[in-house]
């Protein structure tokens, strides 16, 4: 049972409770430990056990994971990061966060994601750091070019903010070798309210982790209270996870094959209403071993669409306008052909696991009538 009324189609995307949330977050709160507790470090091996990997470490938000994967990775000033320049700015954020550059690159058109190939033409003397972003839960593989990168001392950092519960071939994403962040935002495939996860490669590297999202502290804060003092090694912030936010993950983590199923489910009766369409294609997320988190296509007079979508209330949105465009970000900007084209034609559809079937034939039909009225069918 779904604990919130059923948001329309007048939302692009919502978060999905299952009602036990409410009573998890109660008994925290009625514990009187709010910050980092056992409740998060029971979080951190349950998500370990679903992954199946050896160590977990949470943080505060997909950006801190970012943050502290680039930081424990030695990634800093004079490096750079080959990122894709089709993600949210926060990717970008962090790579500015500790110091590197950001080297934009190109995407397939089809995926939105960057391959090996466009990933080693990017590679340089001063490249420190490769940062696949995992699009709306689709899988990147760069394991044909994996060896190379390692013995160019480069590391795979991935940004699967959009990627919780998805396979990269048989195993799920977080367990194919690469330092792996994923986000627990109010919309994300699985949410704590607020929140993030770095699965580390080694257990230096998950010690490394802790250590940074502690302020540098050397000791736990468990050991912190049987000593008089304690000792700072490094630097760091404050970014761990309460476990007010843990216990709404653990209480998602038990229906996550709910989730799963639903978001695969409406991913296809999108794919299957949107055919009779002409003049839209559909962003391939790889539903069959991704848990899709948009629904996105590609359309002509993107913007009129867009506007006459928002007109008849349907709550479409644009992930993401290019991030080498910005201005924040003008100095790095390239020439992106592929990307630019994307970005004045993709268009997020509402997708969020409230929707029906009914809801799916009113946006597709709403579309419809949009293209007509754009001229882009």
């Amino acid at each position: 049972m779904i604990a919130s009324s059923r948001p329309d189609t007048r939302r692009n995307a919502s978060p999905y409770l299952y009602g036990q949330e409410t009573a998890a977050v109660a008994r925290v709160l009625e514990s009187g430990q709010y910050g980092h507790t056992d409740v998060t470090e029971e979080f951190e091996r349950r998500v370990a056990g679903f992954l199946g990997v050896p160590d977990a470490v949470s943080v505060a938000s997909g950006t801190a994971a970012l943050h502290t994967a680039l930081l424990a990775a030695g990634v800093g000033p004079g490096d750079e990061v080959i990122v894709p320049s089709m993600t949210f700015c926060a990717t970008v954020q962090a790579i500015l966060a500790v110091g590197a550059t950001p080297r934009f690159v190109d995407i397939d058109p089809a995926t939105l994601c960057v391959n090996d190939q466009l990933v080693m033409e990017a590679v340089t003397d001063t490249t420190a750091a490769v940062v696949p972003v995992l699009f709306g839960g689709r899988a990147v593989d760069l394991a044909t070019v994996r060896n190379e990168l390692a013995e160019r001392a480069i590391v795979v950092i991935e940004d699967a903010a959009h990627a919780f519960g998805s396979h990269n071939g048989a195993r799920r994403v977080g367990a194919t070798g690469a330092l792996t962040c994923f986000s627990f935002g109010p919309i994300k495939n699985l949410t704590c309210g607020q929140g993030g996860m770095t699965i580390p490669r080694t257990p230096e590297e998950a010690d490394r982790i802790r250590q940074i999202r502690l302020l540098g502290v050397a000791q736990s804060q468990s050991e912190r209270a049987n000593i008089t003092t304690y000792r700072v090694d490094t630097f760091g912030l404050r970014y761990q996870l309460s476990g007010i936010n843990a216990a709404i993950g653990l209480a998602q983590l038990d229906h996550f094959d709910t989730t799963e199923h639903t978001r695969r489910r409406l991913w296809r009766t999108y794919q299957e209403a949107l055919v009779p369409l002409d003049g839209v294609t559909l962003v391939d997320v790889d539903a069959d071993h991704a848990v899709p988190h948009l629904c996105q296509v590609r359309v002509s007079h993107r913007d009129q669409v867009f506007a006459e979508l928002r007109a008849r209330d349907i709550g479409v949105g644009v992930h993401y306008p290019p991030n080498h465009l910005q201005p924040a970000f003008a100095t790095w900007r390239r020439s992106l052909p592929t990307t630019e084209q994307a970005g004045e034609e993709i268009l997020s559809l509402p997708f969020h696991p409230h929707l029906t079937e009914t809801d799916i034939d009113r946006v597709v039909s709403a579309l419809g009538k949009a293209l007509k009225s754009a001229g882009a069918s």
